[in-house]
C-alpha cells in the first residue's frame, strides 16, 4: 500500500519497493496524470530516445546503403527525362 507523506509544503507518495520493481520504475523520471478516480504514474518517454545508438548498431552490422546516392546525385536536364 502506498502512503502520502508531508514533504515541505507538498506531499509525496511513498511506494513500496516491490511495486516499483514490478512496474520497472526504479531510477526513472516519472509522468503523473489524473485519471477517472485516481492518479496514473508512468515512466517518462522521450521521443527518439536511443534512436542514434540503435541506428549506429544497425549500420555497423549491415553496412551503409549506397543506393540513395545513385538517384540523389542524378542529373536531370529536363522534365522530359522523368517517367510518369
Amino acid at each position: 500500500m502506498a502512503h502520502l507523506v508531508k514533504i515541505g509544503n507538498s506531499q509525496g507518495i511513498r511506494i513500496p519497493k516491490p511495486l516499483i520493481q514490478q512496474a520497472h520504475l526504479e531510477g526513472k523520471e516519472l509522468d503523473i496524470q489524473v485519471v477517472n478516480q485516481g492518479i496514473l504514474v508512468t515512466p517518462s518517454k522521450k521521443p527518439r530516445e536511443n534512436w542514434k545508438k540503435a541506428i549506429e548498431t544497425i549500420l555497423a552490422a549491415n553496412g551503409f546503403e549506397t543506393t540513395d546516392g545513385e538517384w540523389l546525385d542524378a542529373v536531370l536536364t529536363s522534365d522530359e527525362d522523368l517517367e510518369w
